[in-house]
């Protein structure tokens, strides 16, 4: 069976991270997400695969080539213009058309047992099988209600807290018979969820849905992107993460140089060549990115640090954010929910107040206090 990586969304939602590269390249835990959503596929023996890109797709290819490096077989499917989750995959329908196939978001994390939903979709002879996952806070999603079968007979997509009529959303993961493809015009922007799936249950068309107790995230929001790094570190999903564990909890990659007097407390992980000193404390669920240095005295706690990033002398960063090849200079102080684009400077002692957003390139002067997005 083939599989579908969607990768063409622009991540609105999470700039400045993505102003200048594309969500799914969006680092968790020092892989990119499509890279997790690419070694799931392959634990399911899914190495056939299509990537649909748009936004910025030449950094999506210039990564992930032709797959042989994650042994896997990957052909890219270009769209001209955003042409939606349905329209994205009838772009590709020319490598789709002889079997059943595996659609799946690339900028989600997952470990759902693709296996077992293909296996659910062949026994109940579905047209299409939507992968449902329970959540606590459904109104950002897609709400399915199935049957005691399975089969889906309501679809609400993003409802109000009055419409809520299920915990149950759907995460974007489909198992399709190639049939389903000519429901979608070509070069039009048709959505799945909100143009194709309810056409298809007012027809009585066989939809199921199958509900998943795996772990599923979808990284549509600053707060889900700390999530998910918090939980990959915390193994509450099963994904590989780089490097050897050196200490219970503590992940340091290859080449990199860990002081014996920086005190770590894990779950985190060092990447490759990146160089902590002595008197660094890094604490939990913290990433630090390949090349990165941190000086003595800086404090990281819950802080993901993207690679080619210099974290200077006394520094502290909470929860917070940074993009790859920005400097943060001796005592700057960068609170919860901070995100600092690529490519900036942070000069000594300036203040980064909780939630602000600084895009790329900016420079923020020394001894600044930011209360607003420098946009």
């Amino acid at each position: 069976m083939k599989a579908v990586v969607m990768a063409g969304g622009k991540g609105t939602r999470l700039r400045p991270l993505t102003f200048n590269q594309p969500k799914p390249m969006l680092p968790v835990a020092n892989r990119p997400i499509m890279e997790h959503v690419l070694r799931l596929l392959k634990r399911h023996g899914l190495e056939e695969t299509i990537v649909t890109v748009q936004f910025l797709a030449a950094l999506v290819r210039n990564y992930f080539g032709d797959g042989e490096e994650f042994g896997m077989s990957l052909q890219y499917a270009t769209e001209e213009m955003p042409l939606g989750t349905a329209g994205s995959v009838r772009n590709a329908q020319d490598a789709l058309c002889d079997e059943a196939f595996l659609v799946i978001s690339g900028d989600a994390l997952t470990d759902m047992d693709l296996t077992a939903m293909v296996n659910f979709h062949k026994d109940k002879g579905a047209l299409v099988t939507v992968g449902l996952a329970r959540v606590p806070n459904p109104l950002e999603f897609g709400v399915v209600i199935t049957q005691e079968d399975g089969r889906i007979e309501r679809l609400l997509e993003k409802p109000t807290w009055s419409e809520v009529f299920s915990d149950t959303v759907n995460t974007g993961l489909y198992v399709m018979e190639p049939e389903v493809l000519a429901e979608v015009p070509p070069r039009e922007t048709i959505d799945w969820s909100g143009d194709v799936f309810p056409k298809l249950v007012k027809r009585g068309a066989p939809l199921f849905g199958y509900i998943s107790d795996g772990y599923w995230e979808d990284v549509g929001t600053h707060e889900s992107y700390l999530k998910a790094q918090a939980d990959v570190l915390a193994r509450r999903v099963h994904s590989d993460i780089a490097g050897f564990e050196v200490s219970p909890g503590v992940w340091v990659a290859e080449g990199a140089e860990v002081d014996a007097d920086a005190v770590l407390t894990g779950p985190l992980c060092v990447g490759d060549y990146a160089k902590i000193e002595a008197g660094a404390h890094l604490r939990e669920y913290t990433v630090i990115g390949s090349n990165v240095v941190v000086k003595e005295g800086a404090f990281l706690h819950r802080a993901v640090v993207h690679n080619n990033v210099y974290v200077g002398q006394g520094v502290t960063l909470r929860g917070c954010v940074i993009g790859k090849n920005t400097d943060v200079m001796r005592l700057a102080r960068i609170e919860e929910g901070a995100v600092v684009g690529d490519e900036c400077v942070i000069e000594p002692e300036a203040y980064l107040s909780a939630g602000v957003k600084v895009y790329p390139f900016k420079t923020i002067e020394a001894g600044a206090v930011v209360n607003t997005s420098v946009i």
